[in-house]
């Protein structure tokens, strides 16, 4: 597999998909026009990762967003549902939850993400000014 690289703009984040280091980042702001759109090349990319990867391989999901919008928030739950699926099938997924220490809604938003999910695990990371 290659690693799948989405350049930041205004209203899409930094995407990296990285399939031999197992670290993935999701980083900026997400706000497209059509999120399923834009997203839809990072669903195939995770579709045919998650298939190839062994049980003992741990992964590391960074989610570092500053600001999204609803119909983002929905893609991070498709995502995050894709995940937590894999983890019941045994495989090793942990999703870092970026946030700058002033930001509480962002805190917030992935608290209520992580109550979701029973096999997905969230850590929490703050980015101190």
């Amino acid at each position: 597999m290659e690693i799948l690289t989405i350049k930041p703009t205004k209203s899409t984040p930094e995407i990296t998909l990285d399939p031999v280091n197992h670290i993935h980042t999701i980083k900026g702001e997400s706000y497209p026009e059509n999120s399923m759109e834009f997203y839809r090349g990072v669903f195939d990319w995770l579709d045919e990762y998650i298939e190839s990867l062994d049980d003992e391989q741990a992964v590391v999901f960074n989610i570092e967003l500053i600001y999204f919008n609803s119909s983002s928030s929905k893609v991070l739950m498709d995502i995050f549902d894709i995940f937590d699926d894999a983890c019941e099938d045994g495989k090793n997924i942990v999703v870092n939850w970026i946030y700058e220490e002033d930001n509480e809604a962002i805190l917030e938003y992935g608290e209520e993400f992580a109550e979701d999910y029973e096999d997905l695990k969230f850590h929490f990371v703050i980015i101190e000014e």
